[in-house]
């Protein structure tokens, strides 16, 4: 279509299982899969769609879908949040669980809007984590973030969007 490589192509996902194995079939994109967190318990409230699919299975089919791509690396995003998934004891099962898969871990410090319940983990707990993988063999990059000065960074639109959504239903309603 637009004479892209498919190694050029990255497909997020939050992890829905079966379309990670279709996918394997199907082309050879690179896959980017929205993590944050180690664990089925905090993965749960973070991630809801990991209910139906659980850590375990995520893994299991990020596995196959390596094993069809010559194991190149799988990215998997991870937003820092202060007291919720930012622990030492967070990273070292993060770096257990990706022991076994080609994997370049994106740290995304959490970008604060409107109405959250969360605040981003602070520069040095997010250095200490990254610090925890790559000691652990795992490549690691901490995102810069930009935008957040004007509520334009990963997460703050969304928040934007609904409030704005939340106030056109109120006035439609008012009618």
């Amino acid at each position: 279509g637009f004479n892209l490589s498919q190694k050029r192509v990255t497909l997020s996902t939050a992890g829905v299982v079966p379309g990670i194995d279709r996918l394997a079939e199907a082309t050879k994109v690179s896959l980017a899969v929205s993590l944050h967190a180690p664990n089925d318990e905090i993965r749960n409230e973070l991630v809801p769609i990991n209910r139906r699919y659980p850590v375990g299975e995520l893994m299991a089919a990020c596995r196959r879908y390596a094993s069809q791509r010559d194991n190149d690396p799988i990215t998997f995003e991870y937003v820092m949040l202060n007291g919720i998934n930012d622990s030492k004891s967070e990273a070292y099962q993060l770096a257990k669980l990706l022991a076994n898969i080609p994997a370049k871990v994106n740290l995304i410090p959490f970008n604060p809007f409107p109405g959250s319940q969360y605040i981003c983990s602070p520069k040095q707990t997010i250095d200490q984590f990254r610090d925890i993988l790559v000691k652990r063999g795992i490549i690691t990059i901490t995102r810069k973030t930009r935008g957040d000065d004007i509520d334009a960074a990963c997460g703050q639109l969304v928040g934007q969007v609904a409030a704005k959504a939340k106030r056109i239903q109120q006035s439609q309603m008012g009618r």
